[in-house]
């Protein structure tokens, strides 16, 4: 089957997931990983496992997904995290929005499976920048997005500058403002694979400096 989407994974220290991840990606969407700096075998693995591995190391969630795009060569392109916690199945929701053309961006919207997948302190911290954007922009979603499609060449004229945690916001906040169309689908959200760790969710100080990011896009 023809490779219809490219689907980026930034990674840093996910080979355990990817180990597991990777198999199960639907084979019509072409994997880039882009190792941000990883101290394990994360791109040895992603190359075993048959993905296309970039390298970006100038550390960050945007700088990652930035060089991803900068890789991609198909008209549509998806974005996951590579940490196990996404059913890569269900990302088949999101790619007719936009190629039949419902959507600019379609996301997903994450619906933990479990107590103690979402810890309080990471949901806190995106319900009240997405409530803010809500009320100060009419932004559509309710989630940040972190699993997302659209078509490569929009999100380049888009023109999201964030190299940080901030980007996934800045996208949606710069997408509001220019009159996409955005769509949105229930995700599954699971606990991400054992022998990773979160750089975002896994501790009270990692998402305090992950809300400190988004506010930064959005004052």
């Amino acid at each position: 089957m023809d490779k219809t989407c490219d689907l980026i994974l930034p990674c840093r220290d996910e080979a355990p997931a990817l180990r597991t991840l990777l198999p199960r990606v639907p084979e019509h969407f072409r994997v880039i990983v882009v190792d941000n700096g990883s101290s394990d075998d994360t791109a040895r693995v992603a190359r075993q496992l048959g993905a296309t591995v970039v390298h970006e190391e100038r550390a960050g969630y945007g700088a990652a997904v930035h060089a991803g795009v900068e890789a991609a060569t198909a008209e549509l392109i998806a974005v996951m995290d590579g940490d196990g916690s996404f059913d890569p199945a269900e990302l088949d929701l999101l790619p007719a929005d936009v190629a039949e053309g419902r959507a600019d961006l379609a996301v997903g919207r994450r619906r933990p499976v479990a107590r103690g997948v979402w810890p309080w302190h990471a949901r806190a911290g995106n319900a009240a920048v997405v409530w803010l954007l809500r009320r100060r922009i009419g932004l559509a979603v309710r989630d940040i997005g972190p699993m997302r499609v659209c078509r490569r060449e929009w999100l380049l004229d888009l023109g999201v500058t964030d190299r940080r945690f901030g980007y996934p916001l800045e996208l949606l906040h710069r997408a509001t403002i220019a009159g996409a169309r955005v769509t949105e689908h229930d995700v599954s959200y699971h606990p991400r694979a054992a022998g990773t760790k979160s750089k975002v969710s896994g501790s009270v100080r990692g998402s305090i400096r992950t809300t400190r990011d988004f506010w930064a896009v959005v004052r």
